[in-house]
């Protein structure tokens, strides 16, 4: 005959037995949700590709302070990736690209010298306007030659270089030189406004039409003059993921990167405008 007591016992372990089963089963689930989840990317999808590889971004020499920085952070947010970039005159870059050379992104200064690579087909997609520029005059530092307008840079002995007709920012000095109904005969026209300004910079020129970004980014190197025919000849900047990218994820992961809210500050912090 079962006592009671024993009857107790055997249904207290029992109950024990259960609880034991369903922590056992519950950790086990726990487990493998937490795997899921990190596969997932903690998002509850499919994993994303993790990031891997160079890419190789073709950029107007206008951007190259922006774009290293942005490059940096890219880095930095994706071990095991490595942004290589060509700046330079962007009609010089479009014909790299349709030439054959190999590039994964291309920013350029202008819809016009981005329009060279589409019109061959040789994007990815529609490209993107980012931000947006405007020239100033770059002078020598302290702007000892007072020039305070375009139609002083007609000055009789005074050193003016532009950049080539060619290049976007060449075209917008000839668009506001327009507007202002000034016409200047440089000393020299450069393949791209880095180098238009760097003849500023070493006092081989008295003032260059460059990109207002440009000035800011020189310093105390050079003093920058804002005129009002530069709203005339305000440059759009697109981007695009160009078909034959050997880089394509990562590619547009640094488009992405640029369009960002973080893309935005660092190019406005720059002196660019929003698009």
């Amino acid at each position: 005959m079962t006592r009671p007591a024993d009857r107790q016992r055997r249904t207290l372990k029992a109950a024990a037995v259960s609880v034991a089963a369903l922590l056992a089963l519950g950790a086990c689930s726990s487990s493998g949700d937490d795997d899921a989840s990190a596969g997932s990317g903690g998002s509850g999808g499919s994993a994303s590709p993790k990031l891997s590889g160079t890419v190789t971004v073709f950029a107007a020499a206008s951007l190259k302070e922006s774009f290293t920085k942005l490059g940096a952070a890219f880095e930095k947010a994706h071990p095991g990736t490595e942004v290589s970039f060509n700046f330079g005159g962007s009609d010089t870059l479009a014909a790299g690209i349709t030439g054959g050379a190999p590039a994964d992104v291309f920013a350029a200064a202008s819809g016009k010298t981005m329009a060279t690579v589409t019109d061959r087909g040789d994007t990815a997609g529609a490209p993107a306007v980012f931000t947006r520029n405007r020239l100033e005059i770059a002078t020598l530092p302290g702007n000892p030659e007072k020039i305070a307008s375009l139609r002083d840079l007609t000055r009789s002995g005074l050193k003016v270089v532009l950049c080539d007709r060619t290049v976007p920012c060449g075209a917008a000095a000839r668009k506001a030189l327009d507007a202002g109904g000034v016409k200047l005969t440089p000393v020299s026209y450069e393949e791209d406004v880095k180098g238009a300004l760097n003849k500023v910079v070493l006092k081989e020129a008295d003032a260059a039409l460059v990109y207002r970004t440009d000035v800011k980014a020189a310093g105390d190197k050079v003093e920058g003059v804002d005129f009002p025919e530069a709203a005339k000849a305000v440059n759009d900047y697109p981007i695009a993921l160009l078909k034959n990218a050997r880089n394509a994820t990562a590619a547009k992961a640094f488009i992405d990167l640029v369009r960002s809210a973080e893309g935005r500050k660092v190019l406005t912090e720059a002196g660019f405008l929003t698009p």
